[in-house]
């Protein structure tokens, strides 16, 4: 009755962030920096959001969560350095009641994809943190947990489908989904690759990066996006130069091989004018194109 669903698989990791935030200021100070609303949030919740700067440009990504009993909150990203968030935050704490540990040496990782992969994670209480994954089309999510504990969690996934770090890549890719920092970074806004939605509230006071923002959503565009394109033969390292013969067209941000290596999948930073499906690009100045931008991005 314990048993993880049939379609289920899983992907063992290390969190690049676990950062424990706590004192008499720390909902204060976590709100008024975080572009997603914490208002509200209930012991055990958490959500998703990014720290700007004051550009709005994305600096770093993480789930902040409410442990079910005290105080305190947790700072966790998968895929945003621990040193980085820190630097960040530490930066605006002036006179506020706020201390922040790094803790993330000593905690581990399990992605879970498939359908009813929550429902089994919740039907009973798991140590660590259950946070809302960001890794595939299919439902997914993360469970985050205390190194000491990481027997007694492979032990609970028992003989699930162990995914690849190349296969869950292409999940992630293929469903469009930007890594932070690797796909949208310290130059690049949410927008641009499609975080508003996941990451942005609209509706709460003034943090960080809010004003960009606001501006943001009121002219309703923006001069780069990011797409989903395919490319023949093997991936190139990246990030690479893409390029319409001489012209620059963006950079490649993230590739993995196609099932069957039959070419590579990637996510793309490209100019509006290039993202229609079908556009060719080149990785060479003035070469050949050797991949388009992919349908349904």
């Amino acid at each position: 009755m314990n048993n993880l669903p049939s379609t289920a698989a899983v992907f063992s990791y290390r969190p690049a962030c676990v950062l424990w935030v706590d004192g008499g200021d720390a909902a204060a100070f976590l709100q008024g920096q975080f572009s997603n609303d914490l208002r509200g949030l209930e012991p055990g919740a958490e959500a998703y959001g990014l720290w700007l700067d004051r550009r709005g440009r994305v600096v770093a990504d993480s789930h902040v969560a409410r442990p079910g009993s005290g105080g305190g909150y947790w700072v966790v990203s998968i895929s945003s350095p621990a040193a980085t968030v820190m630097r960040r935050l530490g930066d605006f704490i002036i006179a506020d009641d706020v201390a922040i540990e790094d803790r993330t040496a000593g905690w581990r990782g399990l992605s879970l994809v498939g359908e009813g992969t929550g429902a089994w994670l919740r039907a009973q209480p798991r140590e660590g943190l259950i946070l809302g994954g960001r890794r595939a089309a299919a439902e997914s999510w993360e469970w985050v947990f205390p190194e000491a504990l990481r027997a007694d969690a492979d032990a609970a996934v028992g003989t699930a489908r162990a995914l690849s770090e190349e296969e869950l890549e292409r999940m992630r890719i293929t469903a469009g989904i930007a890594s932070v920092p690797r796909d949208i970074g310290p130059g690049d806004l949410p927008n641009e690759g499609e975080l508003e939605a996941a990451a942005i509230s609209y509706s709460k006071g003034c943090y960080l990066g809010q004003e960009v923002m606001a501006r943001l959503r009121s002219r309703g565009s923006v001069r780069r996006t990011l797409v989903r394109v395919r490319g023949a033969g093997a991936p190139p390292p990246v990030p690479a130069p893409l390029w319409s013969g001489d012209r620059a067209s963006g950079e490649l941000r993230s590739a993995a091989p196609e099932e069957g290596g039959r070419g590579f999948l990637g996510l793309a930073l490209v100019p509006v004018a290039s993202a229609p499906p079908g556009t060719p690009l080149a990785v060479e100045k003035g070469g050949a194109p050797t991949l388009e931008v992919a349908a349904g991005h």
